[in-house]
């Protein structure tokens, strides 16, 4: 497999652990792509990550997962669902919510299940995702360690200070440091300043076997969706239902859209998380008729939507990165977006606009103009998609990435960051 790709530097045994599951949020995504690859190019790959489901295996990588529990406890789990930095598909726990006990039972399961993992794997670099509890744990061990951080960890420690020690310690304990874009990076720099010199700046890089451009019926797409399509454009937002993702803001725009263009415009509001209730009764409140929550969606799903929406409304008030922009941008689909972290590194007026944050008249006017653009050009689908395919692709991604960590292997061991 590794022939479709190029050479890879050297074959490596490379073991991976996040927080979160393989699949329902940005990291867990951003783990699985990459184990996916780095197999596809020839390495050996384990991955060490929490599950309350039985887990889809992936052909060549290493699974390794601690149990968790999700409704009630199991006899063969820990007695609590796994912790998040805000929400996850399949659960609402999050890490402030562990009680002294429960963190114990975490840490004690993870180190566990990392040492036993290491014992049998027996890998030269890992790479671990988020400068959070398990970071820490996985550089404890003298074997070089990666941490990328996703900017939830970073809000993290401002949200419990309590576990500022842990991503301290993991902080400084590793040999590498990858930030997903240079606002994630200078947020890292503010509060861990002795990262300076040992931080590396990695754009994501989306699925390109996932997201590409498809022909979608919009009426039967609309139908299994349960919505009674009538010919109106398609806004379209993706993201967890949490406060930072700012589809509030969305919903103020979207009731001036309406007054505006009565009946012509819908938007459909993917995703799961904490707001949503209280989103629902926003809806209500501004008396909003084309709106529909459509709840977590899988990702084939996502590219039948990204390819017949006509643009992605990103209203983030904070956003690391925002591979859900390069997803949906992937499939054609321009993007309006908040001018805050990540999303000013990728979109700009060729494939999309960026407005001010909380702004939702001039996300209201951006969102229309795109419509009206779109329309009057269709060959800009096409040039979208091609723009990203040239940037952003994991297969650039991981090539990038296998170089970081044959650098960080060439470090000399009295080197070494212990």
């Amino acid at each position: 497999m590794a022939g479709i790709y190029g050479k890879a530097v050297r074959n490596m045994r490379i073991m991976l652990v996040n927080h979160f599951p393989l699949d329902g949020s940005g990291s867990g995504t951003y783990t699985k792509n990459i184990a996916v690859h780095l197999a596809m190019r020839g390495h050996q790959v384990c991955v060490v990550f929490p599950e309350n489901e039985a887990p889809q295996e992936i052909p060549g990588v290493s699974m390794r997962y601690v149990r968790f529990s999700r409704y009630v406890p199991r006899k063969d789990a820990l007695p609590f669902n796994f912790p998040c930095f805000t929400t996850h598909p399949r659960s609402v726990t999050t890490f402030g919510d562990l009680d002294g006990g429960e963190l114990a039972q975490y840490l004690t399961a993870f180190d566990t299940a990392i040492m036993q993992a290491i014992d049998e794997f027996k890998p030269e670099l890992i790479h671990a995702q988020h400068v959070w509890c398990l970071a820490w744990l996985s550089a404890q061990h003298g074997i070089p360690t990666v941490i990328t951080t996703h900017g939830t960890d970073l809000m993290g420690c401002e949200k419990w200070p309590e576990f500022q020690g842990f991503a301290e310690l993991a902080a400084k304990r590793c040999e590498k440091i990858i930030a997903v874009s240079g606002d994630n990076m200078r947020a890292l720099h503010c509060r861990f300043p002795e990262t300076v010199e040992r931080t590396v700046l990695l754009h994501n890089g989306y699925n390109e076997d996932v997201f590409f451009p498809v022909d979608a019926n919009r009426e039967e797409l609309m139908s299994s969706l349960g919505i009674n399509y009538n010919g109106e454009q398609i806004v379209l937002f993706v993201g967890k239902l949490t406060a930072f993702k700012g589809a509030d803001t969305l919903l103020r725009a979207a009731k001036q859209y309406e007054r505006l263009e009565k009946g012509k415009i819908i938007t459909l509001i993917v995703g799961s998380g904490d707001e949503r209730k209280k989103l629902e009764a926003l809806k209500d409140s501004l008396g909003l008729k084309g709106v529909f929550f459509l709840g977590h969606r899988e990702q084939e799903e996502l590219r039948r939507l990204y390819s017949t929406a006509d643009v992605l409304a990103v209203p983030s008030r904070k956003e690391p990165f925002g591979l859900v922009a390069l997803e949906a941008m992937a499939c054609g689909l321009p993007v309006v977006a908040s001018n805050e972290g990540g999303l000013p590194e990728f979109i700009n007026s060729e494939v999309g606009a960026l407005v001010p944050v909380d702004n939702e008249d001039m996300l209201c006017g951006a969102i229309l103009e795109e419509l009206l653009r779109s329309h009057e050009d269709p060959r800009r689908r096409a040039e979208i998609s091609r723009y990203v395919k040239e940037r952003f692709t994991q297969r650039l991604f991981v090539i990038k990435l296998e170089q970081l960590y044959a650098s960080t292997l060439s470090i000399p061991r009295r080197l070494r960051n212990r």
